[in-house]
């Protein structure tokens, strides 16, 4: 059986689309930004808690402190990206259930209620949407270039709080020259797969 969705598509989120190394100079607008976020909002989380913050690094105070907490082979893409998003969970998600759950707001309080389940939920739902957020910087037709590579307590203590843990930071833009290191090879289906 064939995919549903036009093989250019395919291409444009998943078969072409790399991880970003370098970038061109055009800004990524606010325009752009929120229609990604207007596209990505709309998968799935559990009990719709949607835990996924999003902090732009736009000033060049705020992304040169942000550099300085990047793994030294991450420092010059993210100095140089047109744009640099900080995802994080909101641990404190539940506060906006009755709103996002109007059919069941005692989940607020019957799921919810102590902090470390609180963590776990946000953490699985919000690394959840930032698969999302990146399948949306490619449909936007721009590169995502998410790493890890970071001093998470750094980062949360410079531009976050107690109640926002940082999952990742994703460079965003145009690809510049040489972005791509070759692709590395996949698991077949058979090395993923198990049945029962």
């Amino acid at each position: 059986m064939s995919l549903v969705l036009d093989p250019a598509a395919q291409d444009l989120l998943f078969r072409e689309a790399r991880t970003a190394n370098t970038f061109t100079d055009e800004p990524v607008t606010e325009e752009q930004v929120q229609a990604i976020y207007d596209l990505v909002k709309f998968g799935p989380t559990a009990f719709n808690q949607s835990p996924l913050r999003i902090t732009l690094v736009r000033s060049p105070e705020a992304r040169e402190r942000l550099v300085n907490l990047m793994a030294e082979g991450n420092q010059p893409k993210t100095a140089t990206a047109p744009l640099v998003a900080i995802l994080s969970a909101d641990n404190e998600f539940h506060d906006e259930l009755p709103a996002l759950l109007p059919h069941f707001p005692q989940a607020k309080d019957m799921f919810f209620s102590e902090r470390p389940v609180r963590e776990q939920a946000a953490l699985v739902n919000a690394t959840l949407q930032a698969g999302y957020f990146i399948v949306g910087v490619r449909a936007a037709g721009l590169a995502a270039g998410p790493m890890t590579g970071f001093d998470f307590a750094g980062v949360q203590k410079e531009f976050l709080d107690d109640d926002h843990t940082p999952l990742m930071i994703i460079n965003i833009g145009k690809p510049g020259e040489d972005a791509w290191f070759p692709r590395s090879p996949r698991l077949e289906l058979d090395e993923v797969i198990t049945t029962v």
